[in-house]
């Protein structure tokens, strides 16, 4: 088969080619820093979108990314009340006294009407970037992302919590959010974001964070997108002097999912933390890739991934720890475990260490399991319905990471969300 590409298209960045068309198309009304786009869409002309035998791919094939032909919108739904329903199963204020300081995007879209903006925090995005385009999700969303949340956080300042939804309308529709959040010196902020929606769409968001000397982030990421939903998520975050990046990413939805973390300590005695579940059925795919990089010395990460998978799908954890030369005295830690709950269920998991300082202790560890048969018998003897003692079992497993969450409305969104997933189950 001849396959035609745009002109300026080459064959590397033919599979993106309906995104650079796009671009194209509404290029001269996007807002924002235009070079910045025209560098995006430059870089995808030149590579495209990965394929698997790319190394940090192997285990993600975006074939449904190319092979489906995506609406610049979709049709009309009831946005409210896909809200609702979302807070209602996570028991969320929506309106009136206890309602939380949200954005909310419909298709990509901030819509006020459901919003409550924390004009305290509201900020005009500078534009300012750190490095060129080397990422794939990056550039599409820098290329394409017509709206998004800019959170600063002023020095000294407690924010409280702030909620960033975005739903998806389905009709085959793409949408590409992009946020920023600064926080200053000392200041602190959790952030709680959560993806839903209904159909089949794509929904692609970039989020860059920087966490000022002493300031404290908290990121808790909940994906409950609809099932035939593909959703990725890239977070690039960079961590000063005795600041924290703590983060927490839940995937539970979308047909295929990516969420991907590259952390940059960039000065002593920072720490962060990329923590996360993934609990998938089907013949879904959920890959959770971070990259953490110790520049300086004295610096704190850790990370456990807890995977349950069901039917035949496929769990993905691919975690690097690199310590440049200068970082002495690093402390990595990290833990991948999945429990299968099916004889065709998979788990990938690629665990790596690149350590080019001499004094510092690093480990990783990864195992895999099934629900432990004496457990259930156990407690089956006793008169525990055999879902309830799987619920049981199941929890338990995943206890240890969800515990790492500090917040407790962060904690109590995870706990309500997982509670739901297994109901659903049953």
């Amino acid at each position: 088969m001849n396959v035609v590409l745009p002109v300026g298209i080459g064959e590397a960045g033919g599979n993106a080619a309906q995104f650079l068309e796009r671009y194209e198309a509404i290029r001269e009304r996007l807002p924002g820093d235009r070079a910045r786009r025209d560098a995006a869409a430059g870089w995808l002309r030149a590579h495209g979108l990965p394929r698997r035998t790319q190394e940090a791919w192997k285990y993600t094939n975006l074939r449904p990314l190319w092979d489906t032909r995506f609406a610049s919108s979709s049709s009309a739904f009831d946005a409210r009340a896909a809200l609702a329903a979302v807070f209602e199963r996570l028991a969320l204020v929506l309106d009136g006294e206890g309602a939380l300081p949200r954005f909310v995007f419909v298709d990509g879209r901030l819509d006020h009407a459901l919003s409550r903006l924390p004009e305290a925090l509201l900020a005009t995005d500078n534009g300012a970037e750190a490095d060129a385009v080397v990422h794939p999700m990056l550039a599409l969303g820098d290329m394409l992302a017509e709206d998004g949340a800019t959170l600063r956080v002023p020095a000294g300042m407690d924010a409280g919590t702030v909620l960033i939804v975005a739903l998806g309308g389905g009709g085959d529709t793409a949408f590409h959010l992009r946020h920023r959040v600064e926080l200053a010196d000392d200041a602190r902020l959790s952030l709680i974001e959560i993806a839903a929606g209904e159909g089949t769409y794509l929904h692609n968001t970039v989020a860059r964070v920087t966490v000022g000397a002493r300031a404290q982030a908290r990121h808790v990421r909940l994906q409950d997108e609809a099932r035939g939903a593909l959703s990725f998520s890239t977070v690039e975050v960079e961590i000063g002097e005795h600041g924290a990046y703590d983060s927490f990413n839940l995937a539970l939805g979308a047909t295929l999912a990516r969420h991907e973390v590259h952390a940059r300590l960039a000065a002593p005695h920072a720490v962060v933390h990329v923590n996360g579940a993934q609990l998938l059925g089907d013949s879904q795919v959920a890959d959770l890739t971070s990259v953490i990089t110790h520049d300086a010395p004295n610096c704190n990460s850790r990370q456990t991934v807890k995977n349950v998978l069901s039917d035949k799908a496929r769990g993905v954890f691919q975690g690097k720890i690199f310590v440049a030369r200068p970082a002495q005295k690093t402390d990595g830690y990290q833990m991948n475990q999945a429990l299968l709950l099916s004889e065709e269920a998979e788990i990938d998991a690629k665990p790596e260490l690149e350590i080019y300082a001499d004094d510092v202790k690093c480990s990783h560890g990864a195992t895999v399991g099934a629900l432990d048969e004496e457990q259930l018998f156990y407690m089956r003897s006793r008169g525990v319905l055999e879902v309830d003692a799987r619920a049981i079992l199941v929890r338990a497993f995943l206890d240890d990471a969800i515990s790492l969450v500090e917040d407790e409305l962060s904690r109590e969104v995870l706990d309500r969300a997982v509670a739901n997933w297994w109901a659903a189950r049953g």
